[in-house]
């Protein structure tokens, strides 16, 4: 089976500008990959490219085996942009119907119902775009990107104007979509929210991926703490291994300990230790 998405060697100028150089990456059907790094890192023209809006000045990009903008590529792909903008006339089922059109997806009624439902607006077929809040039609933009069921989704700041409901939402939905086999990339800066969903992520600066992997291997331990009777002890270099010695030790000079917290860095820790900030 061939990858949800895979470039080689990628790279994009804009005159001066390097946008690309030389990127790797590759998203396997059913895995969530995060999509990382500062303005200008270029993940909106990696993105663009695989979407098939930019052409690449080298290298390669393939979805499900074929080239990128290719009318298979495209016809494979689900997209919801971070700055996307739906007619305020139009009811949620209306805007999924006319993306069917688009698409040309055959799935009528039984699949607007389900992409509605799977979004949580099963209440909210009716209602027009205008009259949602931001959080519902950020959702509703995810339904739309679903139309067709395609194999690649490519997902921009899809949890931004959530609350913490909405998001529990888009979370559910993503790991619904893994259970589907369909690859996901994920472009956030809510990086919390990367490092619960998705299963690696690839940092990008200065058009380089500078670091990439599974967000518990980007991560590292900080020691741990210890919460006794005479308050929390630090231990900064402990291991894992070492914590029924240092309990132990604690017991025998006649300590109460309530409680052993091994700590580690977060996503974010590690993302700010590669980009240097």
């Amino acid at each position: 089976m061939p990858s949800a998405f895979a470039c080689q060697g990628l790279e994009k100028r804009y005159g001066e500008k390097l946008a690309l150089g030389g990127v790797d990456l590759r998203v396997e059907p059913g895995e969530l990959i995060g999509l990382l790094g500062p303005n200008g890192a270029g993940k909106s023209t990696l993105t663009k490219i695989a979407c098939g809006l930019v052409r690449p000045g080298g290298g390669s990009a393939e979805v499900n085996g074929t080239p990128a903008g290719s009318p298979e590529a495209r016809a494979a792909i689900g997209y919801l942009a971070e700055l996307f903008r739906f007619p305020d006339w139009l009811s949620a089922d209306e805007l999924v119907e006319l993306h069917q059109r688009l698409a040309g997806s055959p799935g009528g009624a039984k699949e607007r119902t389900q992409l509605l439902s799977l979004v949580g607006l099963h209440d909210a077929a009716d209602v027009r775009v205008g009259e949602m809040s931001k959080g519902m039609q950020q959702r509703l933009g995810i339904a739309q990107a679903l139309v067709g069921s395609p194999s690649l989704l490519l997902l921009d700041e899809p949890t931004s104007a959530l609350d913490p409901m909405g998001r529990r939402v888009v979370r559910d939905l993503l790991q619904e979509l893994r259970s589907r086999g369909v690859g996901v990339l994920l472009n956030s800066h809510l990086l919390s929210e990367v490092e619960r969903v998705c299963d690696r992520v690839a940092i990008l600066s200065e058009g380089l991926v500078v670091a990439e992997g599974a967000p518990s291997d980007l991560t590292r331990p900080r020691g741990l703490e210890v919460e006794t009777r005479d308050g929390v002890r630090s231990y900064p270099e402990a291991t894992r291994e070492q914590v029924p010695e240092i309990v132990a030790g604690l017991v025998g000079s006649g300590e109460s300990v309530y409680g052993v917290r091994l700590l580690e860095s977060t996503l974010e820790d590690a993302y700010l230790e590669v980009l240097g900030g």
